[in-house]
C-alpha cells in the first residue's frame, strides 16, 4: 500500500464543497421562502404584500402558530408582550451602567445575556419583549436620558417609540413602525436565522441561540448597512451633486449603500413595502424626495456600469429613512433590526428544537498530510 501524498485529501461522504453554502438546502421549514428570481418573500403562505398592514403581533401569531404548547392568537400575544416587556424593564435598572462604552448592539447583547433560560416566563414571549425595552434604555442612556417605564397597554411599534421618546407618538409613525416589524420577521435562512439554528440544535436554550442570531446580525455584511444609507445621503448633500458623486464612488468601486443583494437579483420586495411605508409619513419630505432622486440615478448608473450583474434597491434603503424619520439614532438601527427578527429566530430555534437533531455538515481539509502517518496494514 502506498504512502499518501502530501496533497491528498481524504474523500468525504459528499465530495462536494459550496462556498457560502450558497443553494445548499440546510433546513426544511414551513416559516418563510425567498424566491430571489422573482423578488417574493413569502411567510407561512402569505405574500409579503399581504402582511404590510398586519401588526406585528398578528405576524408572530401567524410564525409561532403549530410550534407553542398553547395557540396564541393576535390579542393574546399582545396581552403577554405587554406584561413581558414590564419584566424586562423590571431587570434593567442596575444593568444599564455596564453597557457604558459599547456600541448599542453590542449593549443589547450584554442585556440579553442577563435572560437565563430558567426565567419563569415563556421564553420566547420574554425574548421578543426584552428587545424594544432595552434598545429603547440604551438609546436614551446614550442622550443622558432615564429609560421610561413600558405601558402594557400599548402594541409593541407604539411602545417601543413611546420607551425611545418618553411621550406619546403620532399614529403614523406608529403604523410605520410596525409595518417594517413585520417587513423583516423573517427572510429565509440568512446568516443570523442559520446561526440562531445551529445553536438550538445542540439544544443549549433560546437564549443563547437567539443571542448568537445577534452577533451574526452585528456584523456589516448582514445587518449593519442602513445606517451608512444615510451617510451616503449626508455626503452628496443636494440634487446638485447626486450624479458626480455616484459616478465618482462607481468609478473607485465603492459599493452604492442600499443596493444590491445576495438572493435577489430584482427588486427587493420588502423596499417596496418600506417605500410606500416611508411615503405616509407628514415629517421628512424633503429628506425622502432628495432620497427617491439619488435612487433613480443610483439605478440607472448601476445599470450603466454593471449591465451583467443586476443591483437593485434593497430594503436597507428605505429602512434607513423610515427609522430616522420615527426618531431612531442611526446607532440604533441594527437594534431596531434585532427587533423585528426576532420573530423569526424565535420560530426558527422552536422549528429547530422539534426536528431534535444537530446541525454537523462536514468540511473539506486542505493542509498538508503528516509525512510520517502511518500505513496501515491489510
Amino acid at each position: 500500500m502506498t504512502k499518501p501524498t502530501a496533497n491528498a485529501t481524504p474523500a468525504l461522504a459528499v465530495d462536494h464543497t459550496t462556498a457560502g453554502l450558497d443553494n445548499v438546502v440546510a433546513a426544511e421549514t414551513v416559516l418563510s421562502h425567498v424566491d430571489g428570481m422573482a423578488g417574493r418573500l413569502i411567510l407561512r403562505g402569505y405574500d409579503l404584500d399581504r402582511l404590510a398592514d398586519w401588526s406585528f403581533e398578528a405576524v408572530l401569531a401567524l410564525l409561532w402558530r403549530d410550534l407553542l404548547p398553547e395557540a396564541l392568537d393576535e390579542s393574546a400575544i399582545r396581552v403577554r408582550l405587554g406584561a413581558a416587556r414590564q419584566r424586562a424593564f423590571s431587570l434593567l435598572t442596575p444593568l444599564l451602567p455596564s453597557t457604558d462604552g459599547l456600541s448599542s448592539v453590542e449593549a443589547l447583547r450584554l442585556l440579553l445575556s442577563t435572560l437565563a433560560d430558567s426565567e419563569p416566563d415563556a421564553h420566547h414571549i420574554l425574548a421578543v419583549a426584552a428587545v424594544p425595552v432595552f434598545a429603547a434604555a440604551i438609546a436614551r442612556r446614550r442622550r443622558g436620558e432615564a429609560a421610561v417605564t413600558p405601558d402594557a397597554r400599548l402594541g409593541l411599534a407604539a411602545d417601543f417609540l413611546h420607551m425611545l421618546h418618553g411621550a406619546e407618538v403620532d399614529a403614523g409613525k406608529v403604523r410605520a413602525l410596525d409595518t417594517y416589524l413585520v417587513t423583516v420577521a423573517d427572510h429565509g435562512l440568512n446568516a443570523s436565522t442559520f446561526t440562531a439554528r445551529v445553536i438550538a440544535s445542540t439544544k443549549a436554550g433560546l437564549f443563547s441561540s437567539v443571542i448568537g442570531g445577534l452577533c451574526a446580525l452585528k456584523g456589516p455584511l448582514h445587518g449593519g448597512a442602513p445606517g451608512p444609507v444615510l451617510d451616503m445621503l449626508d455626503a452628496i448633500g443636494d440634487q446638485s451633486r447626486i450624479r458626480p458623486w455616484l459616478v465618482d464612488a462607481l468609478g473607485r468601486g465603492e459599493r452604492l449603500m442600499g443596493f444590491g443583494h445576495r438572493i435577489y437579483r430584482v427588486r427587493d420586495p420588502r423596499a417596496d413595502v418600506l417605500k410606500h411605508a416611508v411615503a405616509t409619513l407628514r415629517d421628512g419630505g424633503g429628506r425622502i424626495r432628495f432620497a427617491e432622486a439619488v435612487e433613480v440615478e443610483a439605478l440607472a448608473l448601476l445599470a450603466e456600469k454593471k449591465p451583467l450583474r443586476p443591483l437593485q434597491t434593497n430594503v436597507e434603503f428605505y429602512t434607513a429613512l423610515l427609522l430616522e424619520a420615527v426618531g431612531f439614532p442611526r446607532d440604533s438601527f441594527t437594534n431596531v433590526f434585532a427587533a423585528g427578527r426576532m420573530a423569526g429566530w424565535t420560530a426558527h430555534v422552536l422549528e429547530q428544537e422539534k426536528t431534535g437533531r444537530l446541525i454537523r455538515p462536514q468540511s473539506r481539509y486542505i493542509g498538508p498530510q503528516p509525512d510520517d502517518a502511518p500505513v496501515a496494514a491489510e
